[in-house]
């Protein structure tokens, strides 16, 4: 870090660069910005970090975040609860529901396998979504993982542990290309994809 700097505003800077998406110049303009700020706004702006960090936590049955025991979503007597979309994380999910498209319930994987990066099947709430299925009346799994290698290898495998279940398994249409991810697809082409869904 630079030596003109204070100590304190070193490590502002440094932390903010720690972001994904944010270099050591953009870093540096953010920790202006919050320098210039009034007091107040920063210490808005330390307490949402910090309330995110304490007070977000794992829905007990879709493993969305949220901040009771059990999320909007799942708590929401308008959804339609016989059909579970699985993704692979809350960002996915938002993005889907941006669409206004989806009267399902989720459910969230957090993450994908991908051996080769350290994360297992045992790494992901695939155990409690077997349950789910076996112990509700779902009458179809809709596998919204990203359309590329680690995705389809994760909707494959969870698909071959619910056919037992005789559940209907419908993946998302190709509206989103192979080697994408949800995280960046337009709204349209989620709407395609999820109206577009094939079975499995």
């Amino acid at each position: 870090m630079s030596d003109i700097y204070t100590e304190s505003l070193n490590r502002l800077v440094e932390e903010l660069s720690r972001l994904p998406g944010i270099g050591p110049k953009t870093a540096e303009r953010l920790a202006f910005y919050i320098l210039k700020s009034e007091k107040d706004e920063a210490v808005k702006l330390s307490r949402a970090i910090i309330d995110v960090k304490e007070k977000l936590k794992r829905c007990s049955i879709c493993c969305n975040l949220c901040e009771g025991d059990i999320c909007q979503i799942c708590t929401d007597p308008q959804r339609d609860k016989g059909t579970i979309c699985v993704v692979e994380q809350p960002k996915d999910l938002i993005n889907l529901e941006k669409t206004g498209t989806c009267k399902w319930v989720y459910h969230v994987l957090g993450g994908h396998i991908a051996p080769l990066e350290g994360t297992e099947a045992d790494d992901l709430t695939i155990e409690q979504l077997v349950k789910r299925v076996r112990d509700g009346n779902v009458k179809e799994v809709v596998m919204a993982t990203n359309p590329n290698m680690a995705g389809d290898g994760t909707a494959l495998y969870i698909s071959s542990l619910l056919k037992p279940t005789g559940v209907k398994i419908t993946r998302l249409a190709r509206g989103l290309p192979t080697g994408s991810t949800i995280e960046y697809a337009s709204g349209k082409m989620l709407t395609d994809a999820i109206i577009g869904r094939q079975k499995l």
